[in-house]
């Protein structure tokens, strides 16, 4: 039995699935932010419930936000503040008296939806989060890859090209991560909400730029249409490096239609003359591919 746990800074969710990933258990409760031992306590309890119900001893993968220091193994995490500084795998492990696989939530995602019978025949698989920031992960052969500094996936925050800057006269956006002119300040909502703010556009929300750009606003069109340029160059270096066969979103903004429309044709501009795009996909498992991907950890 595997047990996949999706922390966030408001609940953890914990299912378990069976050998056909069939999830047989799921339970949800809020997340102990502030207190190290209370979260330790919370997870030892919701495994022992799970154990106890089901009977069995399940496999414990960990999926949430931040990174985990690949040489001291400390957590960095700013959703749930007690973990930082602290060796969550290391301590859950001796709590639990068992196992215990962490990974970043995006390339748990990642790894859940290169395993689904969407995916079945692609080899390689980028899964692209494009929410609140801007993330992924790379499976190859339904195996994740995280590379030496476990950095492998982090697209969000490679920089935009001087053509990008040229062709629509684009500010350089700082980003929280130190860098400046990432992809994730201007492709993920609050990008989104940037670029519309700095070319003076109404809208309050990307769901009311969406129905400005829907009733043929000039300027909401000339947005969006941006957006997906930025987007493209950003997929199709992706693919230049990796040759990537799909690519599955996630997050947010893949619920807007128009990606899977108009990407394809976007990308063309930015690869090769004769090169075919990558497949652009929806999530089969959306918002519970976290959980699932997490489970599937110590496969």
């Amino acid at each position: 039995m595997r047990y996949g746990f999706d922390i966030g800074g408001t609940k953890i969710e914990m299912a378990a699935f069976d050998d056909r990933l069939n999830q047989v258990f799921c339970q949800r409760v809020n997340t102990p932010t502030a207190d190290y031992q209370q979260f330790l306590d919370c997870v030892k309890t919701l495994v022992a419930q799970a154990d106890m119900t089901l009977h069995t001893r399940g496999s414990i993968g960990i999926g949430l936000p931040g990174v985990t220091d690949p040489i001291s193994h400390k957590q960095l995490s700013v959703n749930v503040p007690c973990l930082s500084g602290h060796c969550l795998g290391d301590d859950l492990a001796n709590t639990l008296d068992r196992p215990v696989t962490i990974e970043n939530d995006c390339r748990c995602f990642a790894l859940s939806e290169a395993s689904t019978e969407q995916t079945r025949g692609h080899d390689i698989v980028f899964g692209v989060i494009i929410g609140t920031g801007a993330g992924g992960g790379l499976v190859l052969n339904r195996h994740l890859y995280k590379g030496k500094n476990g950095l492998a996936g982090e697209w969000g925050h490679t920089p935009i090209s001087a053509q990008l800057v040229q062709r629509y006269d684009l500010p350089l956006f700082a980003c929280s991560c130190g860098l400046s002119g990432c992809f994730e300040r201007y492709v993920s909502g609050r990008g989104l909400m940037a670029l519309s703010q700095h070319f003076h556009h109404q809208a309050t929300s990307v769901p009311d730029l969406l129905t400005h750009y829907r009733q043929g606003c000039p300027l909401a069109q000339r947005l969006i249409a941006m957006y997906i340029d930025i987007l493209a160059s950003a997929l199709a270096s992706l693919q230049l490096m990796l040759d990537v066969d799909a690519f599955v979103f996630g997050g947010g903004l893949s619920n807007i239609a128009e990606i899977y429309q108009l990407l394809p044709q976007a990308m063309r501009g930015w690869l090769f003359a004769h090169s075919q795009p990558a497949a652009i996909l929806p999530p089969v498992y959306g918002d519970s591919s976290g959980v699932r991907g997490a489970a599937l950890l110590d496969g």
